[in-house]
């Protein structure tokens, strides 16, 4: 079982988040996590009503991975959203040395529980963008996510309508 906990610029578990890696060959398909936290940074200081939620994926006590979701202002953000707010399912990796031990599909279903909450304020979709070769598509599939046609900045749209 998984465990969810959030991350601020603040907090102790920063340093040990921006330590995990993946694979040279997933490189391609991920930020690294220090991009990512100081992108939450920027969207919760000066994102005009748009919020990003960061959090660390912890197995047995022991940090494994990386997950991050936002609601996005068509103020701030409108690539996906057609001028109502949205939910984006940000980043998402879990370590080299933790992979498929299922905790990447735990934390998924985790993280879209919560999102279909609306925690953040009413959205009807959650989007999530991605190379067409990642192999973790299937993934966001098995959750309902569909691919809408659309390719920004050479990555595929998919949404989940929530």
């Amino acid at each position: 079982m998984i465990e969810l906990k959030p991350i601020s610029i603040l907090d102790d578990n920063v340093k040990e988040c921006i330590q995990l890696d993946i694979l040279p060959e997933q490189r391609k398909f991920v930020a690294h996590n220090a991009s990512s936290l100081g992108q939450a940074y920027a969207v919760n200081q000066w994102g005009l009503g748009s919020k990003a939620a960061p959090y660390a994926i912890y197995a047995d006590g022991k940090m494994v991975g990386f997950i991050m979701y936002a609601l996005f202002k068509p103020e701030y953000d409108d690539e996906y959203g057609a001028g109502k707010d949205y939910y984006y399912f940000w980043r998402f990796m879990i370590d080299k040395n933790h992979q498929g031990k299922g905790y990447g599909r735990q934390a998924m279903a985790q993280i879209i529980d919560e999102i279909k909450q609306k925690p953040f304020g009413d959205a009807e979709h959650c989007y999530i963008s991605y190379e067409p070769g990642n192999p973790a598509k299937n993934l966001y599939k098995s959750f309902g996510f569909e691919e809408t046609g659309q390719i920004i900045h050479d990555e595929a749209i998919a949404r989940l309508k929530l």
